[in-house]
């Protein structure tokens, strides 16, 4: 089988090209719903080689293939590895035209690719690709407003879900990244002891994000609070004094949790200026938050990013849906008339990077989506994209089972319709402001894009189709229209 298409990226050719030359490329462009994990990325376009983890052992491996490199124009990776050499026979050609639309600098790319695998299989992965690439150009020309120089950032939980996102696309962006890692560090990490971190952790940095902290999901006994309590409030005010005491880090942003609110404010809109609420998780955004205080009398700048579900097929509730629909069990709880309020995860990457550059942003941030939605709006729409029933009601037993009464009432069935007012003033775009959207690209039932083989910079600019409709190349920012 074979496949070749092409879809019109909004930045000039030689921004693209170089946002694939970048590391973070590879990671940015992988599918989450399949089962590839990048290991190393080349360094040469020309003659380098990727390497991704399979399952079972096996590894791909992709190598850049010297005949086919024009620089700045085309390059070729050919799949080396035995079996999968054999069973794929593989052959990707990446090239990038420059192009006008309307008038303005634009890149067509176009996928070639030469193998035994089905086509079916293909086109969920380079609809996804197409949209990435797209999606982070548009984003990158946005940073761009307000910072087009490199800088440096420690992000600690830099190996969680949130942390390796943002590092790849930090690294695409150009901007160096630091990890704080617990362990023994490698190349491009530094040790930090959340207890004790070293005088000198943040030398050199402009930025520190800080993301890390034992993961919610669990029951909450006494010993799993404590061990949520303890990695969040603490930690966090030692690394503030370092911020606070830096000549060169002026800007510090912290996760937080849409948690602050409480669990059950039902109707309620909740933006930035809304009242904390009660519970352990209230108290602990409270706490975590209040921890930053340091850096803020210093007269840094802080941000905390009150974050809400994140949508993403890596890991976290999507997958864990994904597979009771998929079996079967998918189902609203209760009576399904609970507000749920989530993020994508590139949106969220995008929200940390726009805190980054952005100096007028500061203290909390609601890093949500701006279409909240009920939990039986939520399931209806798991269910039509797996083309799975949702019949059966969940009762609320379910997840006092896994997570005890209190975890649950405070996380999985939470009652919150928040909003992010502040970023909705500035004019923030998101990638996904439907929930529809966010889960066809994280789990793959996205459609190929297909670049018109006509005059393109004289095609007029159509207008935007409603929220629900299909995205198409040219509603992207970049050609006139948002």
């Amino acid at each position: 089988m074979s496949l070749n298409t092409s879809h019109i990226v909004p930045a000039r050719r030689e921004e693209v090209w170089a946002w694939h030359s970048r590391p973070g490329a590879v990671a940015r462009l992988n599918p989450p719903f399949y089962p590839f994990t990048p290991i190393t990325q080349t360094t040469d376009l020309a003659k380098g080689t990727t390497v991704f983890a399979l399952p079972a052992g096996l590894k791909w491996e992709a190598r850049h293939d010297l005949s086919g490199y024009v620089k700045g124009f085309r390059f070729t990776d050919v799949c080396v590895s035995a079996p999968i050499r054999a069973l794929a026979t593989w052959r990707h050609s990446h090239s990038f035209m420059s192009i006008e639309v309307n008038g303005v600098p634009a890149t067509k790319v176009t996928d070639e690719v030469h193998t035994r695998l089905p086509q079916s299989s293909l086109a969920p992965m380079f609809a996804y690709r197409q949209q990435q690439l797209i999606h982070d150009m548009s984003a990158m020309q946005r940073f761009q407003q307000f910072s087009d120089h490199p800088f440096t950032v420690a992000i600690t939980g830099s190996r969680g879900l949130v942390g390796r996102a943002l590092a790849a696309q930090l690294t695409t962006l150009g901007h160096k990244v630091i990890q704080l890692v617990r362990t023994t560090p490698k190349k491009r990490q530094r040790r930090w002891d959340p207890q004790s971190p070293a005088a000198d952790l943040l030398a050199g940095v402009d930025v520190l994000v800080h993301l890390a902290g034992e993961p919610i999901m669990g029951r909450f006994t006494d010993a799993h609070k404590q061990a949520l309590w303890d990695s969040r409030v603490g930690p966090t005010a030692k690394l503030a004094e370092l911020v606070a005491k830096s000549p060169q880090c002026d800007t510090m942003i912290s996760a937080s949790a849409i948690g602050v609110y409480s669990f059950n404010r039902g109707d309620e809109i909740l933006t930035e200026s809304s009242e904390a609420g009660e519970g352990f998780l209230a108290e602990l955004s409270q706490a975590w938050e209040a921890d930053c205080e340091a850096a803020v009398s210093a007269g840094k700048r802080v941000v905390n990013l009150r974050t809400g579900v994140v949508m993403s097929g890596r890991g976290g509730m999507l997958p864990l849906l994904r597979t009771l629909f998929s079996t079967g069990l998918g189902g609203q709880f209760h009576d399904g008339t609970a507000w749920f309020s989530w993020i994508a995860l590139d949106d969220l990457t995008d929200i940390i990077i726009t805190a980054a550059v952005d100096s007028s942003l500061s203290g909390p941030i609601n890093a949500v989506s701006p279409n909240p939605i009920h939990n039986s709006e939520m399931v209806r729409t798991l269910g039509k994209q797996l083309h799975r029933p949702a019949r059966f009601p969940i009762p609320n037993l379910g997840p006092r089972i896994l997570l005890g009464s209190q975890g649950a009432e405070e996380f999985v069935l939470a009652d919150q319709r928040v909003l992010p007012a502040t970023l909705l003033k500035r004019g923030h775009v998101f990638r996904y402001r439907q929930f529809a959207a966010a889960v066809a690209h994280e789990l793959g039932y996205e459609q190929l894009f297909d670049a018109p083989e006509v005059d393109i910079a004289a095609m007029p600019l159509p207008e935007v189709e409603s929220e629900s409709a299909p995205s198409r190349w040219w509603r992207f920012p970049g050609f006139g229209r948002d």
